[in-house]
């Protein structure tokens, strides 16, 4: 089975040579396989949404290399990187960041129409995401006139409008309480099975964490797998 990500010996530090230097990551590798769900298990402050950032190519490491889909990404210019977060990696956040103007439908069928899909296979898609996570009824909805889950479900929906390779998520429930939380997050578990593709996951919720299929910690910038 070949990997979705490669982390490889990635190191950062901010405030590089300042008094001030803190050091996040030291050495961090990460395998993930095609298919696979990983849960990401840090305390606060040790780094996780930075090595998210990395792989997700919205940040660089100081040293060390990120393969996506079998090609390395450090040898890439920033036109390629950005194709690259566009059409093979999928974000979701803790708060679901949905553009407010515009109905659940539209916040999914934008990102696809930047990416040049025509509007009727864009609105199909678009559909058929938020019938996999039960809200179909609610596509004509503003986020404002949505609830906090399903507000993150259609967030889900639209990380996974182009077909990512790679879903990365930071607390994608972390916002919800219990009972809401493990529904969407059965939600997001519906999408990323039928669609097959390999995810990183943050999460502070073991009970959530041991639903995947492995957990990994990050204890002193280093990635500890069980």
């Amino acid at each position: 089975m070949s990997d979705t990500l490669h982390l490889d010996g990635l190191t950062k530090a901010y405030n590089r040579g300042l008094p001030g230097e803190v050091t996040v990551l030291r050495g961090a590798s990460l395998s993930i396989a095609k298919g696979e769900v990983v849960a990401l298990v840090a305390p606060s402050g040790a780094g996780k949404s930075t090595l998210l950032h990395i792989a997700g190519l919205l940040d660089t490491p100081d040293a060390g290399g990120v393969t996506l889909a079998g090609t390395d990404m450090g040898g890439l210019g920033d036109k390629a990187r950005t194709a690259a977060r566009r059409n093979d990696i999928g974000f979701i956040y803790q708060f679901h960041h949905l553009l407010p103007e515009f109905t659940a439908l539209e916040n999914i069928v934008l990102p696809q129409l930047a990416n040049a899909v025509p509007p009727s296979e864009a609105k199909a898609r678009a559909i058929d995401l938020l019938t996999r996570v039960g809200i179909a009824a609610r596509a004509q909805h503003r986020p404002a006139a949505l609830s906090g889950g399903e507000q993150q479900r259609v967030a889900f929906c639209r990380a996974l409008a182009n077909r990512p390779k790679l879903l990365l998520a930071d607390e994608p429930t972390g916002n919800l309480d219990p009972a809401t939380s493990d529904q969407v997050f059965e939600a997001l578990m519906g999408l990323v099975r039928d669609t097959g593709l390999s995810a990183l996951i943050a999460t502070h919720n073991m009970a959530l964490a041991e639903r995947m299929d492995r957990i990994v910690r990050l204890e002193a910038g280093r990635v500890l797998t069980n």
